[in-house]
């Protein structure tokens, strides 16, 4: 039996984190970035957190931000995650290794290039999304999961996951997948029917 995670990404308000939760998520994503139609500020986040139930992790989305902004902003919300989906480069990763929280880089795909990178991240985890030139991530585009092949380390595997992909995308065997566009209404808006049924689409392979 697997036992693969599944982040929910792009939370902005209570009642989709917890509709996420009862549906059977194991991480919630806050995305920091001010760009993203889904960005909330750490206060509003700290106001969702804060009500969660401790077995649930927390992950804050940040695109090219400073240390010091990733440090205030777990401060604020107390993260268990830090993922960075920007252009930060391994030694820019590597600072965060003295601060507690794990760590996830995200790497976008164009190529087997694009994951031979893997391997250069001092992370906890890495993070596989589409390439888009225009966005960070939350695109709903796929990439080819064949390319994916070894990789060292846990992998959560991003871009375009919806109900009716999301089966195989927990069978390649990943550490994760991160769910975002493909269950919502609008962005920042989750469709809990849809989130419903990614959940009972893979429920045979999570036990």
């Amino acid at each position: 039996m697997l036992i693969v995670k599944v982040k929910i990404c792009g939370i902005t308000n209570y009642r989709d984190a917890a509709a996420a939760i009862d549906a059977g998520a194991d991480l919630l994503g806050f995305n920091f970035y001010p760009k993203s139609p889904r960005f909330v500020t750490p206060e509003q986040a700290a106001d969702i957190t804060n009500k969660l139930p401790a077995f649930i992790d927390t992950a804050g989305i940040f695109v090219n931000a400073s240390v010091e902004q990733i440090r205030d902003t777990n401060d604020t919300c107390l993260l268990d995650w830090v993922q960075l989906h920007g252009d930060e480069d391994p030694e820019f990763c590597r600072s965060l290794l003295s601060y507690n929280v794990k760590t996830i880089k995200a790497i976008r795909v164009k190529d087997q290039k694009d994951i031979e990178k893997a391997d250069s991240f001092f992370t906890d985890a890495i993070l596989l999304d589409a390439f888009d030139p225009e966005k960070y991530g939350g695109t709903g585009l796929t990439f080819d999961w064949n390319v994916i092949g070894h990789i060292g380390k846990r992998v959560f595997l991003a871009g375009g996951i919806n109900p009716d992909n999301a089966a195989a995308a927990v069978e390649l065997g990943v550490y994760g997948i991160d769910v975002c566009s493909g269950i919502e209404a609008e962005p920042g808006k989750k469709d809990h029917e849809k989130m419903k049924k990614l959940f009972e689409n893979i429920q045979h392979l999570r036990g």
